[in-house]
């Protein structure tokens, strides 16, 4: 489908829906395997009765080599299809996987073969950061509801990733986080993997009765392509994946245990800040806090996580983002352990709960819970500041006001009908002196069939900001509200996709819980496209050209744009993807309505394991939104990834934006760059360097604000050690600067230095 990027927040405008009914249908709705194979052989996954996973109490140890006896009584798989690039097609490579539990976890291996081990990519990483390399892993639905699944994979050294597949969002979320063992070992027929799953990771239902599971297992195999090896076939053209796995039975003796992590943590920092009067870098008081996490699987399908003066602090720096000549407030990744586990639970169309909204919490607590055709949410946190953002049609602006804030978030989602369609209720609330924010409305996601399909959200809002902050920032006075809604019809085939937008928001509509950067809006979009299937005879694996289209007007029915892009793409040779395409826009700005069009292009390639390179290049007309005139435009932003040896990557960034007047002066012109070198040590450890640098210089002769600085210069650095036993204990130690330069400065100045420490372990009875 298209890789346009779409403006924030489609809305419309029904009857209000009152948040004291929300509450209400919330609390309703709430109370309401043999021995290692020779050669290859047919998927068991396929084959009737449904395959039963054998019971051992048999010893074993994990170090990636298959050589304890419980993988001779494991059920065995064979991985012979390649679904992706190729199309259901014999897999290159031989790979098998064994399965069996123990009552406390899910034991698996996998043998994959290879006829050039010296061709496997395999490099030592931070978990969640191998997808890249060759690696295998599971799949496991484990309601069978065909809505939500588990995935573990590890890397031929041993790395994890852990995701959560949302099929009902469309979404896959490599934020959560398991406590699970994995090892692996290249050899010289390939590569060895095995896993240890605890139960006690995992949601399922209730009760000692045998159960069946969705399963898929997976081998990515990248070499000139990156194949996707699988025990079943896929049938491209169905909008569900986790409909298409096949089954496995058993686990009667399944056992989650007591289910209980604590985790004590201590953070300590020192912050040295510039005096403005010497000049010098003032030290800084060192300030330490105790800290305490503590997550109970309730039951296998409820868990109960609380946070007691808890570091919420975030210890990686983020990507850069280039903050010049934009209209809305920026966009950045929640990172927060605490936040992140479950988060996937409270995810509906319109973007309502953005926990980054919590800035600083002293106290939190999270319920998430799931039923053979239910799931809900509740989050509950007192955050020692109020952190705002003030939409508007044209464009957005933050403010954190120095007060605190309670929040609350309520979220039940339903299931119904053979294919996986639901419908489910938000409810937001943030309160504090002389504010509030409250949301609340109903969403869905209709599956008519496996190529039809519908999604929306309906929401209402009542806020109301203290009058000083209400002036200052031109938000309404006294209490007001306003109406979201977004509306959308999918269509997808093998060949062939559509979809049809409806959007509107209230000038009134505030998501304060949640990032909602536009309203006062309505739009409609309509998009469609055609794909092309490679075969062996193509040297190319997928072609595709689409095109969209959108009109977009305030409340008023002023034109804020309209906008037509259409493009082409394909897969090609050593991994890479290309894309061209052109956009034309009427867009309106400070009162005028201007005429702009770009082309713009996209490619990347990674020709071995240790190199990728990509470049986005756009150029053409756009708005000088400081300026309110037309200006030429040209936006370049390459990276590099670059292994060195299996311990080291240097990755790097760029961002060139420049704009010029018609008569070839120059406005202004920006480089954002970030680069990050790091060494992996082993599986759990690792240093890292990452430094950061802006710098933007103005012509001011061709600037309308007299007071804008002619260049503007910042940079940071940080180190940062890491240490890590599993996602929750871990060890952390860094330093990090920042430095300004502008017109009020000589030279480059040092505005604040930070060193901080972090000890978390995880204590499981």
């Amino acid at each position: 489908m298209s890789s346009l990027s779409r403006p924030p927040g489609r809305r419309i405008r029904p009857h209000a829906f009152v948040l004291g009914r929300g509450l209400a249908i919330f609390a309703a709705l709430v109370a309401g395997a043999g021995e290692p194979p020779a050669a290859r052989a047919q998927p068991a996954a396929v084959e009737s009765p449904i395959p039963n996973v054998p019971h051992t109490s048999g010893d074993y140890v994990l170090d990636g080599v298959l050589d304890d006896e419980i993988w001779a009584s494991a059920l065995k798989f064979d991985l012979p299809i390649e679904t992706n690039p190729r199309e259901n097609e014999p897999a290159p490579v031989a790979t098998y996987a064994y399965l069996v539990e123990n009552g406390t976890a899910l034991l698996v291996a996998f043998d994959a073969k290879d006829p050039d081990p010296e061709r496997i990519r395999a490099y030592l990483r931070d978990r969640d950061s191998a997808f890249n390399d060759d690696f295998v892993g599971i799949v496991i639905d484990t309601f069978d509801d065909q809505r939500r699944a588990f995935e573990f994979f590890v890397n031929a050294l041993g790395v994890q990733m852990d995701l959560i597949q949302d099929d009902v969002q469309r979404n896959e979320d490599e934020s959560w986080d398991a406590i699970w063992e994995s090892a692996g070992r290249v050899n010289s027929d390939g590569y060895t993997v095995e896993m240890a799953i605890p139960f006690s990771q995992l949601r399922f239902r209730r009760g000692a009765r045998e159960q069946t599971w969705g399963l898929d297992l997976i081998r990515i195999y990248p070499r000139e392509d990156r194949s996707l090896l699988s025990i079943s076939p896929r049938e491209r053209g169905r909008n569900c994946y986790l409909c298409q796995l096949p089954k496995i039975r058993g686990f009667a003796n399944a056992e989650p245990g007591l289910d209980l992590e604590v985790v004590p943590s201590l953070t300590a920092s020192r912050t040295d800040v510039r005096d403005t009067a010497s000049g010098r870098l003032l030290p800084g008081s060192t300030d330490g806090e105790l800290g305490l996490t503590m997550s109970w699987g309730i039951t296998p399908d409820l868990t109960a996580n609380l946070a007691l003066n808890p570091d919420f602090s975030q210890v990686e720096a983020d990507v850069a983002q280039l903050d010049v000549n934009n209209q809305f407030s920026l966009f950045y990744p929640e990172t927060r352990p605490f936040f992140l586990d479950g988060a996937d639970y409270f995810a509906t169309p319109i973007d309502a709960v953005f926990t980054r909204t919590v800035a600083d919490p002293d106290v939190g607590a999270k319920l998430t819970g799931r039923s053979p055709t239910s799931s809900y949410g509740l989050l509950l946190a007192e955050d020692a500041v109020t952190a705002l953002l003030f939409p508007g049609p044209l464009n957005s602006s933050n403010h954190v006001l120095d007060q605190s804030n309670r929040v609350f978030v309520g979220r039940y989602a339903h299931a119904f009908g053979d294919n996986a369609s639901t419908v489910g209720v938000l409810m937001t609330s943030r309160s504090g002196d002389d504010y509030r924010n409250e949301t609340a409305g109903v969403d869905g996601r209709f599956r008519i069939s496996d190529r039809h399909s519908v999604r929306f959200q309906f929401l209402d809002s009542e806020t109301q900001y203290p009058e000083e902050i209400a002036a200052r920032f031109g938000q309404p006075a006294g209490a007001f509200g306003g109406d979201a809604l977004t509306l959308d019809y999918d269509f997808d085939s093998r060949e062939w996709w559509v979809e049809v937008d409806f959007d509107r928001a209230d000038e009134g509509f505030r998501a304060d819980s949640g990032f909602v950067r536009q309203v006062g809006y309505e739009e409609i979009g309509l998009g469609f496209g055609r794909t092309w299937h490679g075969t062996d005879e193509n040297w190319w694996n997928q072609l595709r050209v689409g095109t969209y289209a959108a009109r977009s007007e305030d409340v008023g029915g002023q034109l804020l744009a309209r906008r037509r892009s259409t493009w082409f793409s394909l897969n090609g040779p050593l991994q890479s993807y290309f894309e061209i395409g052109h956009n034309d826009r009427e867009q309106f700005w400070n009162g005028s309505v201007y005429e702009t069009d770009d082309v713009f292009l996209y490619g990347q390639f990674r020709p071995s394991g240790a190199l990728y390179f990509s470049l986005n290049v756009n150029s053409g007309k756009q708005i000088d939104f400081a300026n309110s005139r037309l200006a030429d435009q040209l936006r370049v932003e390459p990276s590099l990834d670059l292994n060195v040896g299996r311990h080291m990557l240097l990755r790097l960034r760029h961002t060139l934006l420049q704009l010029e007047h018609d008569d070839g002066e120059r406005i202004l012109d920006a480089q954002l760059s970030d680069a990050r070198l790091t060494w992996q040590f082993n599986l759990r450890s690792f240093v890292r360097f990452t430094v950061q640098r802006q710098h933007v210089k103005r012509n001011l002769a061709l600037f309308v604000d007299s007071g804008t600085h002619s260049h503007s210069l910042t940079m940071g650095s940080q180190l940062l050690y890491s240490y890590k036993v599993n996602p929750q204990t871990v060890f952390f130690i860094g330093y990090s600067d920042n430095y300004i330069d502008d017109d009020r400065y000589d030279d480059l100045t040092s505005t604040d230095r930070t060193y901080f420490v972090k000890l978390a372990y995880a204590w499981a009875p």
